[in-house]
């Protein structure tokens, strides 16, 4: 089973940058997929980001698209989420979750999920 660890969250101010990492705990041999997720109170969990590594394909979100980045490093058996320009509309419990197969946006589908992380943007 795989278990997965988010970290890297805390307080930024607007503009700033923060860089969030999704440990595995092991490195399926099958094609899958990561999806990065937030939730903010009183919202609905949204999926943000997201990467496949049968193809390296990749997907943004239009409220994170040209200012956050998804990338995975296989060595380490992490993905990262590179936020940069951050607003405090980005303010959220952000999540990083796994499903077998090709990218997906409903989180439903997504199988294994971390903990999360805060993410806080305000001056």
């Amino acid at each position: 089973q795989v278990q997965l660890v988010e970290s890297g969250g805390g307080l930024v101010q607007p503009g700033g940058s923060l860089r969030l990492s999704c440990a595995a705990s092991e490195s399926p041999l099958d094609w899958f997929a990561i999806g990065w997720f937030r939730q903010a109170p009183g919202k609905e969990r949204e999926g943000i980001s997201f990467l496949s590594t049968g193809d390296g394909s990749t997907y943004y979100a239009d409220s994170v698209k040209g200012r956050f980045t998804i990338s995975r490093d296989n060595a380490k058996n992490t993905v990262y989420l590179q936020m940069d320009s951050l607003k405090p509309e980005d303010t959220a419990v952000y999540y990083c979750a796994d499903r077998p197969g090709s990218i997906a946006t409903y989180a439903g589908w997504y199988k294994f999920w971390g903990q999360g992380t805060q993410v806080t943007v305000s001056s």
